[in-house]
């Protein structure tokens, strides 16, 4: 019988999720006609060639998965430059800087990543062509990091009089194999404790994502002892075991609501034509609005595989070769949702509707997953402009004649959300 390694549990997938979904009393009116927030709302405007030299000089540092050290220090200059209070990197490589008000008031946490999905090496030169900026990454997530510069800036030198605390944050390892790293450390540290609201900004357009799109992601491994094609024939083979696997998990019918998605996206083994594999892999990716959908899925994917290994090894009683089934977490994302009537998205739909922009509400697997699942209101919101190609080399940004509303929009949603209130200071 086939020897299996059992999976590693995944204390995340299990996870009971709660949200505050209890609307504020406090009533959410956008403070448009304060003379600091019209100025700073001016400014994002006038100054828009600013946010775009600022979107430009970012992409050009490049950020692989775990190599996010450059463009982070880049970014702290920028904070420091811009004023902030008490910049500093932490272990994780997060950046972090605060906007104090020196008034009683919710600590909101403004965040864009760093990292990109290219590997090092990729080319990461940005042209433009009028308003039309190409370059991997231009518009996820380097829009995200310019935008929330440019607000940061705005709100500074015209001294938005808001209250609480604003903490201004460069996250890590929010792309695939950053598993969330950075935020996971943030929310891991002392600051969990003292944030009341969390927005992400991340991509372009404008839209609301307050969906969290769980993920489970594992890389399956079978290993043997390996062989002849021809002279160990007969031997159980670990790329066979895997086709079986694949091609049921292929056949799995998952449901359109909760949307729940699965993907084999890289296969791996074998040395020759002509010999029997002494392993073989895949790596696969599960999606769902749905925690608990996940988790079902999940556990059918574990016996699929593990069936599939025992098949190949009774297909072939005679063998004295051993299969080992390993299994590793890549990385676990957990699902949830900010509901409609917490404040920050009121928030963020009064802000939207106040500047005459549609901002529809979403799903998607971004940095606010991670205060989602610890019941923190988190949302992420787009940074304005059009963007088409994310994650491919021909990625591109176009800011047309009003790109500069995105910017606008995340300013008066942090407005809104933390209360503007008495003169200009």
């Amino acid at each position: 019988m086939p020897q299996f390694r059992a999976a590693p549990a995944v204390a995340s997938l299990a996870l009971a999720l709660s949200v505050n979904s209890v609307a504020s009393a406090q009533p959410v009116a956008p403070p448009m006609q304060h003379p600091a927030v019209k100025q700073a709302l001016a400014m994002l405007e006038r100054e828009n060639a600013w946010t775009i030299d600022q979107q430009v000089a970012v992409c050009e540092i490049p950020a692989p998965p775990f190599m996010e050290q450059a463009r982070g220090a880049y970014v702290r200059e920028r904070f420091t430059a811009l004023g902030l209070e008490q910049v500093r990197t932490d272990a994780e490589g997060n950046v972090i800087g605060e906007l104090r008000s020196g008034r009683p008031g919710p600590t909101l946490m403004l965040s864009s990543h760093l990292d990109t999905v290219f590997p090092e090496g990729t080319d990461v030169k940005v042209t433009r062509e009028g308003t039309l900026l190409r370059g991997p990454g231009i518009g996820d997530d380097c829009r995200g990091l310019a935008a929330m510069l440019a607000v940061t800036r705005a709100m500074k030198e015209s001294k938005v009089p808001f209250d609480g605390r604003l903490l201004v944050v460069a996250t890590v390892g929010e792309e695939g194999p950053g598993n969330l790293r950075g935020v996971r450390a943030l929310f891991a540290s002392p600051l969990k404790d003292s944030v009341d609201a969390f927005i992400s900004i991340d991509g372009t357009g404008i839209a609301i994502t307050n969906g969290a799109v769980g993920s489970a992601r594992y890389r399956f491994t079978v290993i043997g002892p390996g062989g002849h094609s021809y002279g160990a024939f007969g031997m159980a083979n670990p790329i066979h075991a895997l086709g079986r696997a694949i091609a049921a998990i292929g056949d799995l019918e998952v449901p359109r609501e909760p949307r729940t998605t699965f993907n084999v996206g890289i296969i791996s083994g074998g040395t020759s034509v002509n010999t029997i594999s002494p392993s073989a892999s895949f790596d696969l990716d599960m999606r769902s609005e749905s925690m608990a959908t996940l988790m079902e899925l999940d556990a059918k994917v574990q016996a699929i595989v593990t069936r599939a290994v025992a098949e190949e090894q009774a297909r072939w009683p005679n063998s004295r070769a051993t299969l080992t089934l390993k299994v590793d977490t890549i990385g676990i994302r957990p699902a949830g949702t900010t509901a409609d009537s917490v404040r920050v998205v009121r928030s963020a739909k009064a802000a939207a509707d106040a500047l005459g922009l549609y901002a529809p509400l979403n799903a998607s697997s971004t940095d606010s997953n991670l205060p989602i699942s610890l019941g923190i209101p988190a949302i992420t919101v787009d940074g304005g402009g059009v963007g088409r190609g994310a994650h491919s080399l021909e990625e591109s940004y176009d800011d047309r004649t009003d790109g500069f509303k995105g910017p606008q929009w995340i300013l008066l949603l942090v407005s809104t959300y933390l209360g503007v209130r008495g003169p200009a200071m």
